[in-house]
């Protein structure tokens, strides 16, 4: 990417986050698949929600509750009792008082916003499910554990939310949080939502939707350079370096951050018939499914005519797996670019914006055969159509 990639301890916001976690290194990543959702489920549904492993560990898990064995158990289970046992004052004891959560369009700070928002979520859809799609995770109980979990939402529409009257229509969507956790507590996390499929599926217009929204939140969405530096393509009239993209089994880490760079940055789009299978599925924003690289270099031609000068990072970056087996992938990502090209954003306003995204990988055999790709486009929209 463009820069070095920054370090969670150089690179964050708030001192006291810095200190509750250490930077990953590579020694920090689960080489196999055994603590893993797909191992989790093996039990069946049942023993899948309800923990019983015999009370024995699966890893060190010092400081969490002693039901959970490891952090998938962790995360699958504290999700299922908050949204679907709605045990919603359970945050009070997983989430920590300070704790800084940013979604589509900004920070949201403390543990209260968090309680407000899980409660205004299920007045508008009181059968809300939250299903467990995939939990990506690295780090252990000292440096703090991160976790990569997509999930897909289900739920009716018949109460009443921040976009209006209930519609009694129901919606399908998927998110992914990454959040960072230590002594049983949340303290950190990104959360972003498929907010433009939700409005769709509700019969909404989401560029109205936004537009509304844009014009109640006087300040907009804040910078997303929360943990890394700015993006940045290049100094003054350089040209943004040529960086060799590894094979994944060679260099999984430099895979993906050349991988981003040389198609965001250095604005090389042949490269992508060598980081993508050519059966290669990807579900994006607003319930956009792509299949075979065509369809996601068209995708990408359009991000970069509508923001001809956009430029991204990586900010924070882990993965399970080996060479042998495959790898999943978490990639934390920001950009900026003014909007100054014609596109399905509409007509340009010449403005920046602000993007923040995540990208998993499904790497089998040195090629990506599975992406999941979510950034804040509604907030994007809120910046375009600002008053």
């Amino acid at each position: 990417m463009a820069g070095e990639p920054a370090t969670t301890s150089e690179t964050t916001s708030a001192a006291g986050i810095a200190k509750r976690h250490e930077v990953l290194l590579p020694a920090h990543m689960p080489t196999d698949f055994s603590i893993s959702l797909d191992a989790y489920r093996r039990g069946g549904t049942d023993l899948f929600l309800a923990g019983d492993f015999g009370g024995e560990p699966r890893q060190s898990m010092q400081g969490f509750e002693p039901t959970y064995v490891d952090i998938v158990d962790y995360i699958v289970r504290i999700t299922h009792r908050i949204w679907e046992e709605k045990d919603i004052g359970y945050i009070y004891d997983t989430y920590s008082h300070d704790c800084r959560v940013w979604d589509d369009v900004g920070l949201q700070y403390g543990r209260d916003k968090i309680v407000a928002d899980t409660v205004h979520t299920n007045n508008a859809f009181p059968d809300i499910r939250l299903v467990a799609d995939e939990v990506i995770w690295a780090g252990d109980d000292r440096v703090g554990f991160h976790t990569s979990h997509r999930t897909m939402i289900l739920g009716t529409n018949t109460g009443y939310s921040r976009f209006g009257v209930p519609t009694g229509k129901s919606v399908r969507l998927f998110c992914i949080a990454n959040c960072v956790s230590r002594h049983n507590e949340i303290f950190l996390e990104h959360v972003l939502y498929d907010t433009g499929a939700m409005l769709v599926q509700l019969g909404l217009d989401p560029v109205e939707c936004a537009r509304e929204a844009a014009a109640a939140r006087r300040e907009g969405p804040i910078a997303p350079n929360f943990m890394a530096s700015e993006p940045r393509r290049m100094k003054g009239q350089a040209k943004p370096p040529v960086r060799t993209v590894p094979l994944p089994s060679d260099d999984i880490d430099g895979f993906v951050r050349a991988a981003f760079h040389t198609v965001w940055n250095r604005r090389n789009l042949s490269v992508l018939d060598r980081i993508y299978d050519p059966s290669i599925v990807c579900e994006g924003a607003t319930g956009r499914v792509y299949e075979g690289v065509g369809q996601i270099r068209s995708f990408i031609l359009s991000m970069l005519a509508m923001f001809p000068n956009i430029a991204i990072t990586v900010d924070d970056l882990y993965w399970m797996g080996n060479s042998r087996d495959g790898f999943l992938v978490s990639a934390r990502w920001g950009a900026t670019g003014s909007h100054r090209g014609h596109g399905p954003y509409g007509a340009p306003t010449g403005r920046e914006v602000n993007l923040w995204g995540i990208t998993q990988w499904q790497i089998q055999d040195n090629r990506v055969h599975r992406e999941w790709t979510i950034f804040n486009e509604f907030g994007v929209l809120m910046q375009i159509l600002r008053p």
